[in-house]
């Protein structure tokens, strides 16, 4: 909570941290291996982006998690990515991978029934 009181009023906000999902370690060792492979940070070739979804693939089937705002945020403040573009792409693939992988691993939870009736 912040409350910020001056003499004419007093404004409380809350924030709520449900939903924030820090780095941990392990992301944050993977988004610096994609930033020492990529050689051009203006731009990212075709096989620099198959690299990249990989790294990412890898995360989530490693069983962690990442907010895609950190993941931006993370290459924003990193220091080696002046040109917007390419961050914005990391930040696509990585929503783009951890979205594939949850709707894959959700089905597959649904198929395996003990039943075979679908329930």
């Amino acid at each position: 909570m912040i409350v910020i009181k001056t003499s004419q009023k007093i404004v409380i906000e809350t924030t709520s941290l449900v939903g924030i999902l820090p780095l941990t370690n392990p992301v944050i060792i993977k988004l610096n291996e994609i930033t020492t492979f990529v050689q051009d940070k203006s731009k990212l070739t075709e096989s620099e982006v198959d690299e990249i979804k990989k790294i990412f693939k890898s995360i989530v089937e490693s069983g962690e998690r990442y907010d895609v705002d950190e993941i931006e945020f993370w290459f924003e403040n990193e220091g080696s990515w002046k040109v917007k573009e390419p961050r914005v792409r990391i930040t696509n693939l990585s929503s783009y991978v951890q979205d594939k992988y949850q709707q894959t691993a959700h089905l597959r939870i649904i198929s395996d029934d003990d039943c075979g009736c679908g329930n």
